[in-house]
C-alpha cells in the first residue's frame, strides 16, 4: 500500500506553549511531526504535519530542573566539552530547550533531519509569520493533561469529529436513549 506525495495532506497545527511543561508538550508534538495521528501513517514514510509553536519562552520545567538540568555538547576540538544549566540556555535561546526535547523523541534518521525538523516552527513570542498557512479560526491544541484519565486524545484536539467511542460511551448512550424515546412515542 503506497501513498504518493501528491496524496498526502499536510495540515498546520498551532500550539501555545505558555505555562506548559516541556516534556509533556514534547510528547504531544512529536507524534504530530511523525504523522502517527493519520490513518496513512508509515514508519518509513514522510507523512507528518507542520507544527507552529508560539510563546516558547514561557515554558515550564518541573522541580529544580532550571538549576539542576545541564545541557552538554562538544565543539569538536580537544577539551571542547561545553555545558550550561537550563536557565542559562533559556535566556540565550528560548526555543532551544523545547526543540531539543521534541527532536529527542524522534528517531535519529534521515526523515528526522530532512523532513520533520524543518516542519517544526518555534517562536518565542505570540507572533509568527504563518498566519496564511493556518486555517481560519484555528485554536491552539489543548493542554496536555497531568493524568491520563478521561477522553483526551493526544494531538488531535477538537479539529476532528468525535466518534461515539471516543466519548467513553456517553454519546452512544445518548443516541440509544433518543432512539428508545422515539420508539415509545410511535
Amino acid at each position: 500500500m503506497s501513498f504518493p506525495g501528491r496524496a498526502l495532506q499536510r495540515t498546520w497545527h498551532l500550539v501555545d506553549a505558555s505555562n506548559q511543561t516541556v516534556g509533556r508538550l514534547a510528547t504531544t508534538i512529536a507524534p504530530i511531526l511523525r504523522g502517527k495521528h493519520k490513518p496513512t501513517f508509515r514508519p518509513n514514510g514522510d507523512c507528518g504535519d507542520y507544527v507552529v509553536i508560539v510563546n516558547a519562552d514561557k515554558v515550564h520545567l518541573s522541580g529544580k530542573k532550571w538549576s539542576d538540568k545541564i545541557y552538554r555538547w562538544h565543539t569538536g576540538y580537544p577539551g571542547g566539552l561545553k555545558e550550561r544549566p537550563a536557565k542559562d540556555m533559556h535566556e540565550r535561546k528560548p526555543g532551544w530547550i523545547l526543540k531539543k526535547a521534541i527532536l529527542g523523541m524522534l528517531y535519529r534518521n534521515n526523515l528526522r533531519q530532512s523532513y520533520m525538523e524543518p516542519r517544526l516552527k518555534i517562536y518565542s513570542g505570540p507572533d509568527h509569520p504563518h498566519e496564511a498557512q493556518l486555517p481560519e479560526g484555528v485554536k491552539a491544541l489543548p493542554v496536555h493533561p497531568r493524568k491520563r484519565k478521561g477522553t483526551f486524545h493526544f494531538g488531535l484536539g477538537d479539529k476532528y469529529s468525535e466518534t461515539p467511542y471516543q466519548a467513553g460511551g456517553a454519546k452512544l448512550r445518548e443516541e440509544e436513549e433518543a432512539r428508545a424515546e422515539l420508539e415509545e412515542a410511535v
